[in-house]
């Protein structure tokens, strides 16, 4: 999928709603259970409650790995399902790879060509042979962590680096999530990438789009994680819409009886009618 296609969606849908797909079976409806394939029954019935509601899902895939092969089965069977019968939705494969140019490759392949994910997020450690790999695929993006909402990402994330010598060599002392943004743009295909930033950093999204005005922001920690949505836009709308904001517990787990289904649409809807309210007051 396109950057235009996406944005030609949220302006249809009237939404820029991701929902999180992080089933844990501890916490879905008893009843699944006793199904063939309890983690896609729990998915598929999420997934036609609510995909008018939102443009793109996020299976997180630890959730599927921790049962092995049956998980990794359930998540192709989801991928399969949304692009057979939703292709309008942006998909995302929440792997959050990252590793030397032969290796990124091959998650790559795993991601796009094997599943046909639009999209798979990405960890930047290992420098920009670890990223450009996922970069190389045509119509695909790449979701690279630059500022997280977890209470570790001030470890790191925020703390001021010298600028490095050589090859975009960048000047002054800034934060590193700074560092990460700007040296990411000179990458090969960068127009392929978005960004990972945690909603619970509002603050930090001025600085954000000054380095990234135009780029895709995908957003999690409304909701459970006490992001405000209406911040988040106040501060990190482009022009071009450029959010995608993620919502997984808060909707999937809104009712753990055999009503889960109708619980998901109310509390994704709340969002969406959010979302719409925020794109009619900015003219979208």
């Amino acid at each position: 999928m396109t950057t235009a296609e996406l944005v030609n969606q949220i302006k249809v849908k009237k939404s820029f709603l991701c929902i999180g797909l992080d089933v844990d079976l501890n916490k879905i409806p008893q009843y699944l259970l006793a199904t063939e394939d309890p983690i896609f029954e729990f998915n598929k019935a999420i997934i036609d409650a609510t995909h008018d509601l939102c443009v793109s899902y996020k299976p997180n895939t630890a959730f599927y790995e921790a049962y092995g092969i049956k998980g990794w089965q359930s998540l192709e069977k989801t991928i399969q399902y949304i692009n057979a019968n939703y292709p309008d939705i942006f998909t995302i494969a929440d792997a959050k790879r990252g590793d030397i140019g032969n290796t990124s490759s091959m998650y790559a392949k795993a991601f796009f060509e094997d599943l046909s994910f639009d999209s798979v997020t990405v960890a930047p450690y290992m420098g920009k042979d670890s990223v450009e790999p996922f970069l190389a695929f045509e119509n695909k993006h790449t979701i690279m962590l630059a500022l997280t909402s977890n209470q570790g990402a001030f470890d790191f994330q925020t703390k001021n680096v010298e600028g490095s010598q050589g090859e975009g060599e960048l000047s002054g002392a800034k934060e590193l999530y700074k560092t990460v943004l700007e040296t990411s743009k000179g990458w090969n295909n960068a127009h392929n990438l978005m960004y990972v930033v945690g909603a619970t950093k509002a603050e930090y999204f001025t600085e954000i789009r000054k380095i990234v005005p135009d780029s895709f922001l995908l957003v999690p920690g409304v909701g459970a994680q006490g992001g405000s949505l209406s911040e988040v836009c106040k501060y990190g709308m482009s022009e071009n819409i450029g959010l995608l904001i993620n919502s997984s517990r808060g909707i999937i787990y809104a009712s753990n009886g055999e009503d889960f289904a109708v619980k998901a649409r109310e509390e994704a809807l709340k969002l969406q009618t959010e979302m719409e309210a925020i794109l009619s007051n900015k003219s979208i």
